[in-house]
């Protein structure tokens, strides 16, 4: 087993080989009687090779560890909790809302066109500053918003303040003065214990009015958040979570423990909530820099030192714990400190196990990624590493990390660039999920492999593609060139898509050629070439010959050589 808690590279291949069906509630869609018109058609909705089987669903504490315990009994805890979970229902009625989102995804084959508006619904609640919480995943790629309050029928116009797809949190805000009247704001609890009674309010698919549920707390642990393919801690309970409670609050009393956002795929009464200390990351976040900053890694894949033998090749001795550095993230700043084969033995002064995790409450145990998601960007963390027989400590800066083959692309139309009927288009997971839903299996296996598993070498990096090829007299021939990565330009290593576009544009001989994959190589006559994109264009009816983001800075680099 290869632990790869950190690794923002290693991240995204586990996500992808193994809980990318743990899927988020699908936002309800309107319309059918209790039925969901739509899941949302994301990252998410990939299969999961590995047979794990999680659904996408509408779709910390005293310490940075959290609260520890001792004494209270869990028959305590739920009988405790079973009251105080319905205390706060009167409250959470004049402040759980109905979200009503159209939204519209882009078309990764067609980059130029998006795909059909399609309408569905969330769930969403209010807090401190006239602002309502809900999942990313209601909102993606929204053209949209309506919100509705409990007990009225009418809908009110809200725009998005702010999306967190790796946490899939989001903040509406609503202008009007007459929503907010009689609205009351939730306050933000603390993580609950294993069999705290808890209540889940939303408006799930069977009906249009609110919905209340209760269960227990199962479990705490970091899990796989299905929307943004990241690793997270999550709350897993046994209250029903169905499409449409996505966004609703989870209750303790009047205070807010976590936001239902997921469940389990062919299991009952198995779903999951985003815990405080991650909702209040996010917040913080925003409300500190303004925007959503993400969350920091330490760029790290490791593997576990269970075995003796690996542990004494390693010189670790018998009182030493902790795992072992198998890659590192080159744009990580632990990419210029640690080493290889490098053992961490702590975390900010917590002891992490041969297994990689850490102590948590009462004989509860977490990984100890937990601990680097929880820093705030460019905040540092001292880690005790044991290299070449010694001990070490080493202070690490922590940051959001770039990935070569981005996991998701909501919200943002997709890059591309179209010469001679070719397309090009920089590698992304929501490009491989246009081959269906076994993806994994249909799409180029070199290309897949490549989004999996490699690390970016530099920052702006970009996989460039050959997508596919617009027919034409030009091009005839290099149509079985598709899906092929470019390599170079003129002889040129290409960086991105916009360093190509470049090299293109600018370009002024009389041939152009283009290196791919397995040697093969693409030569045009540029004059001709240039004549033929047009003719190409027009009869496909494609409005542009790139994207809006390589023109408009093309257009801006020409205003800055040009001064008045």
């Amino acid at each position: 087993m290869i632990l790869s808690w950190s690794a923002a590279s290693a991240r995204v291949r586990r996500l992808s080989l193994s809980l990318l069906s743990l899927s988020r509630l699908p936002p309800s869609g309107g319309g059918d009687a209790g039925c969901c018109r739509r899941f949302l058609s994301s990252s998410c909705s990939r299969p999961d090779p590995c047979n794990y089987g999680l659904r996408r669903v509408a779709d910390a504490a005293n310490t940075t560890l959290g609260r520890f315990s001792t004494s209270r009994s869990l028959s305590s805890i739920a009988s405790e909790g079973e009251s105080a979970a319905c205390a706060g229902i009167e409250t959470a009625l004049d402040s759980v809302v109905k979200i009503f989102t159209v939204s519209s995804s882009p078309n990764y084959l067609l980059p130029w066109q998006n795909k059909p508006p399609r309408e569905t619904w969330g769930s969403g609640f209010v807090i401190h500053g006239k602002r309502i919480i809900t999942n990313a995943h209601v909102v993606a790629d929204h053209t949209f918003v309506l919100v509705r309050k409990h007990g009225s029928p009418t809908k009110y116009r809200a725009h998005v303040l702010s999306v967190g797809h790796e946490c899939d949190l989001a903040i509406l805000m609503v202008d009007s003065q007459e929503f907010w009247a009689g609205m009351s704001f939730l306050e933000l609890g603390d993580i609950p214990f294993l069999q705290e009674a808890i209540a889940v309010v939303g408006y799930p698919q069977g009906g249009d009015n609110i919905s209340i549920t209760k269960g227990v707390v199962s479990r705490v642990e970091p899990t796989q958040y299905a929307h943004g393919a990241t690793q997270l801690m999550a709350i897993q309970i046994d209250a029903a979570i169905n499409p449409g409670n996505s966004g609703g609050p989870a209750l303790m009393g009047d205070k807010v423990v976590g936001v239902a956002f997921q469940n389990l795929t062919g299991s009952e009464n198995i779903g999951y909530i985003i815990p405080v200390p991650v909702i209040k990351h996010y917040i913080f976040g925003v409300e500190e820099r303004g925007e959503y900053t993400g969350f920091c890694s330490l760029g790290l894949s490791c593997q576990p030192t269970e075995n003796s033998q690996l542990r004494n090749h390693f010189g670790m001795l018998p009182e030493m714990t902790g795992v072992l550095v198998n890659k590192i993230n080159p744009l990580s700043d632990a990419h210029k400190i640690l080493k290889k084969d490098d053992v961490i033995l702590a975390f900010d002064g917590v002891p992490v196990a041969n297994d990689g995790t850490i102590p948590f409450r009462n004989r509860e145990r977490i990984t100890f990624d937990h601990l680097a998601s929880m820093k705030t960007p460019n905040e540092t963390a001292l880690i005790r590493v044991l290299r070449d027989g010694k001990e070490n400590e080493f202070s690490i800066t922590l940051r959001p990390l770039q990935q070569l083959v981005p996991v998701h692309q909501f919200d943002k139309l997709p890059s591309y660039y179209i010469f001679a009927g070719l397309i090009f288009v920089p590698l992304t997971q929501p490009y491989l999920h246009e081959y269906g839903e076994d993806w994994y299996n249909s799409s180029p296996r070199r290309l897949c492999e490549r989004a999996l598993r490699e690390l970016p070498k530099n920052a702006g990096e970009q996989l460039v593609i050959l997508s596919q090829v617009l027919m034409d007299d030009i091009n005839a021939g290099y149509e079985r060139l598709a899906e092929l990565q470019v390599r170079k330009v003129n002889g040129i290593e290409i960086e991105n898509l916009r360093h190509l576009y470049r090299l293109v544009e600018d370009y002024s001989g009389e041939s152009i050629r283009f290196d791919l994959d397995d040697e093969r190589v693409i030569v045009f006559n540029y004059r001709m070439a240039k004549i033929a994109t047009s003719t190409i264009l027009k009869r496909h009816r494609i409005p542009s010959v790139a994207s809006t983001d390589l023109i408009d800075e093309q257009n801006s680099q020409e205003d800055l050589a040009c001064p008045v």
